[in-house]
C-alpha cells in the first residue's frame, strides 16, 4: 500500500514543529520526504525531552517515515547536490526567515529556473512581506498579534497559554499542507509550480472565524468571557466535588434540558436561552453548585448514557483508554530500527483504501546520506571525499 500521495517527493528544509508536522502528514499519506539537515546545527527538536532510549520522543514522532540527508548548504558542492535532487523532488518545504534561502542560492526563483514544476512552500512567522517579516517569534507571539489571545482566557486573569501550539500547527502546518496540495492540483492543469507564502500569524488570524466575522460585519468586539463560546455563557468547564472538571456544551435546548434533568433541576433549562449576561452568570453559578455535589466518577457515570453534550476533561493517559479513541485506533506502533516499536500518535485521517504502515521513527542525523547520494550516482570514493571535506555528515 503506497498511500494517496505516493507520487510526491519532497525536500524538507524545516525544523522544530510547523514544517515537520506538515511533512509528517505528507509522509503518512505516502509522500517521499527527504529532510535536508545541517551537519553542525542540528534541529533543536532532536534534544527536546522527554527521551525514549536516548531519542527525543517528539522528534521520533514528527519525523517518522522521513529520510535524513546531512548537508552543509554553505558549501558549493552541497548546492550541486540539491540541484540534482530537484530533477525528481519537485516540492520544497522551508521554514527559514525571509531571505535566508536566497542567500544560500536556494530561493524560489533560483530553483524554479532548474525545475519550473517546482512547488515551493515557505512557512514563516509573519510572511514574506511586511515590517515584521524578519522578526523572531513563537506560537504565543503569533496568537497575541492575531487577536486570538484577546478573547481566549478569563476576565479576571487574562489570556491563557494553550496546551498546544495552535499557530504553529493549525496555522503553519495545516494551512501549509492545504496550500501545497492545492498547488499540486493546479500544476496538474498548467504544468507549472508556484511559491506558497504561509504566515503563521496570517493563518492564526483567519481562525477568528466567528469572533472576527462578528467584529468586521457588526462591530462586536470580542473579549474574555464576553460571548457564548469563550466563557461568556454556561458553555464552560465545571469543577466536580473532588477537584476534577467536566465540559458542558449543551447549547441546544434539548441538550440543556437533558443536563438540567440529570441534576433534577429542570427549571434551569430556560435560562440557557437568555442572552442577558446576568442570567448566564446566575445559570453558571447554579450549574457549578450542582456539579460540586458529585465526584468526578459519579458525574462520568451520570452523563455516559445521556446525550447532553457533557463530557469529562481527560488527561492524555485517560484519553488513550477512552473507548471512542481506542475504537478510532489513534495510536500506532512504529519500528525503531532495532526490532522494537515505539507507540506514537497515528495519522488521524481515515482513507477507505487505507494508508501505508509506518516505516520507522525519526531518523538519526544524516542516516540516509550515503543512500541518497548513491541514488544520485555518486561513487563511494566521491562520497568519502565529500565527507572528508565536511560537506556531508
Amino acid at each position: 500500500m503506497q498511500g494517496p500521495l505516493a507520487s510526491l517527493k519532497v525536500l524538507d528544509f524545516s525544523t522544530l514543529l510547523p514544517g515537520p508536522f506538515a511533512s509528517l502528514l505528507l509522509a503518512d499519506m505516502g509522500a517521499e520526504v527527504l529532510r535536508v539537515e545541517s551537519p553542525d546545527r542540528p534541529d533543536l527538536l532532536r534534544i527536546l525531552p522527554p527521551h525514549d532510549q536516548g531519542v527525543s520522543a517528539s522528534h521520533a514522532y514528527l519525523n517518522r517515515n522521513k529520510r535524513s540527508l546531512a548537508l552543509d548548504l554553505k558549501q558549493p558542492e552541497a548546492l550541486e547536490i540539491i540541484r540534482q535532487l530537484l530533477n525528481d523532488h519537485d516540492i520544497v518545504l522551508e521554514q527559514f526567515r525571509p531571505g535566508v534561502m536566497e542567500r544560500l542560492g536556494l530561493g524560489y526563483e533560483a530553483l524554479k529556473a532548474i525545475n519550473p514544476r517546482l512547488i515551493y512552500v515557505s512557512i514563516t512567522g509573519y510572511g514574506q512581506t511586511g515590517p515584521y517579516k524578519a522578526r523572531a517569534g513563537h506560537d504565543i507571539n503569533y496568537l497575541a498579534l492575531a487577536g486570538l489571545a484577546s478573547h481566549t482566557g478569563r476576565a479576571g486573569s487574562g489570556p491563557l497559554p494553550l496546551g498546544i501550539q495552535a499557530a504553529d500547527i493549525a496555522g503553519g502546518s495545516l494551512h501549509g499542507v492545504i496550500g501545497l496540495l492545492a498547488a499540486v492540483i493546479a500544476r496538474q492543469q498548467t504544468g507549472l509550480g508556484q511559491h506558497l507564502d504561509v504566515s503563521m500569524t496570517d493563518c492564526a488570524f483567519s481562525l477568528n472565524a466567528l469572533a472576527g466575522a462578528g467584529y468586521l460585519a457588526c462591530g462586536m468586539t470580542p473579549g474574555w468571557e464576553n460571548h457564548v463560546l469563550n466563557g461568556g455563557s454556561f458553555y464552560d468547564y465545571y469543577r466536580s466535588r473532588d477537584g476534577r472538571w467536566m465540559a458542558v456544551g449543551s447549547l441546544e435546548p434539548a441538550f440543556m434540558q437533558a443536563l438540567c434533568a440529570a441534576f433534577g433541576r429542570p427549571e434551569l433549562a430556560g435560562q440557557g436561552l437568555s442572552p442577558k449576561p446576568e442570567q448566564q452568570h446566575a445559570l453558571k453559578l447554579a450549574l457549578q453548585a450542582e456539579f460540586e455535589k458529585h465526584d468526578f466518577a459519579e458525574l462520568c457515570s451520570m452523563f455516559a448514557g445521556i446525550d447532553a453534550c457533557v463530557e469529562p476533561v481527560l488527561g492524555l493517559d485517560e484519553a488513550l483508554e477512552h473507548p471512542q479513541l481506542k475504537a478510532r485506533e489513534l495510536v500506532t506502533q512504529v519500528p525503531r530500527g532495532d526490532g522494537s516499536r515505539q507507540p506514537q500518535i497515528a495519522c488521524p485521517l481515515k482513507f477507505s483504501e487505507g494508508l501505508p504502515e509506518p516505516r520507522h521513527i525519526g531518523a538519526s542525523l544524516g542516516a540516509h546520506t550515503d543512500q541518497v547520494l548513491g541514488e544520485l550516482g555518486f561513487s563511494d570514493e566521491r562520497i568519502a571525499q565529500l565527507r572528508d571535506g565536511n560537506v556531508i555528515l
